[in-house]
């Protein structure tokens, strides 16, 4: 399959902001400047929504159980969410976008694809443009931002990391199949823990590897997702920037190293995926009445539950809900190696008053 040569003429930015929830609090909080910080609860049902470099370097991650992060950094400070300051400053930072460009896809509070092949300034480089933005971003809102560039959507995010924090990086058409070629397919965005050892088994390191592998050959190893990893290991990507997209759900899933088969296993797993789906309904100021929990077996076997509420759930019940669900499916013949939880009936926040959960029959 040969490049789209209209999408080689794309100008993609990629910009992401450092440790974005973690640097608000210590922009503003002068004694939180320079320690490791999680942002999140400390209690020992708590999961990590952030953290910053110095508790990165401790190997401390989000979504990863607070009891955990304290072992892994006994001097680590917690610090609780306040989602509607994030909120405020993802708007500056949205605004700092909007004088470039009106194709602004927010991926989430703290990051987002800009398509500049036109721009309102006319400014032919897009390098420049995104050394543009992140002195901007900085300036109004005291807070680093990381950028990729390149040509295309995969690219600019795999670039956008590659010099961070406070950086930026570009991949220009030349140099794009040659530097996914170079790339441990373990890095590339979309590739989980599972999906790369389950390449590895099959041979495949590196993009180089994943380029030998014919599409037919790919398709039979990973269904649906072959065509994907055919094309992006040719560094093409024809997806466009799609500005304010309407979302139908938001979920989050994880495959598991070693199959789970007891109940107390698999509820742990659970934990950290419904903390990743109330940090996107916080951020984005949405609540959604509808919970999914997938679970996949050793056999790629899938089964889905679902729950809807009559009003919009709040987080002291998502993971309620989640782990009724769960026990639902138990006691399970064979083992998961997959969870995921999914919301839907997405709509705005409700006013406060109106949030007392009722379920429907």
């Amino acid at each position: 399959m040969a490049p789209d040569r209209s999408a080689d003429q794309r100008k993609i930015i990629h910009v992401d902001m450092d440790a974005f929830y973690a640097s608000v609090e210590q922009r503003d909080n002068l004694d939180l400047r320079g320690k490791p910080l999680a942002v999140g609860g400390a209690a020992a049902r708590g999961v990590v929504a952030a953290a910053s470099y110095e508790a990165r370097a401790f190997g401390v991650r989000s979504a990863m159980p607070s009891v955990t992060a304290k072992r892994k950094c006994p001097e680590l400070v917690f610090v609780p969410p306040r989602f509607d300051v994030y909120r405020s400053v993802s708007a500056q930072i949205r605004e700092v976008f909007a004088e470039h460009t009106d194709l602004i896809e927010p991926l989430s509070l703290d990051e987002a694809y800009l398509d500049v092949t036109r721009n309102r300034q006319g400014i032919p480089s897009a390098t420049t443009i995104a050394e543009m933005i992140r002195a901007k971003i900085l300036l109004v809102t005291g807070l680093a931002a990381s950028a990729g560039i390149s040509y295309n959507k995969f690219l600019a995010k795999m670039a956008s990391g590659q010099n961070k924090p406070n950086g930026q990086f570009v991949i220009t058409p030349r140099h794009g199949p040659a530097f996914v070629e170079m790339l441990p397919v373990k890095k590339f965005h979309g590739v989980g823990p599972a999906t790369a050892a389950k390449m590895e088994a099959l041979g495949i390191k590196t993009g180089a590897d994943l380029k030998d592998r014919s599409l037919a050959f790919l398709q039979q190893h990973f269904g649906k997702s072959g065509l994907w990893y055919y094309q992006i290991a040719r560094a093409i990507d024809e997806r466009p920037v799609e500005p304010d997209r309407p979302r139908k759900s938001i979920g989050a899933e994880d495959t598991f190293a070693a199959d789970i088969s007891e109940l107390p296993a698999a509820i742990a797993e659970l934990k950290p995926l419904t903390a990743k789906v109330w940090g996107h309904c916080e951020g984005n100021g949405i609540r959604g009445r509808t919970i999914t929990l997938k679970v996949k077996f050793a056999d790629f076997q899938q089964i889905t539950r679902s729950r809807t509420v009559s009003v919009p759930i709040e987080f002291s019940d998502i993971e309620h809900l989640a782990v009724d669900l769960l026990r639902s499916v138990f006691p399970v013949q064979k083992g998961i190696r997959l969870l995921g939880i999914t919301l839907s009936s997405l709509g705005d926040m409700w006013p406060p008053e109106q949030r007392q959960l009722r379920f429907e029959l």
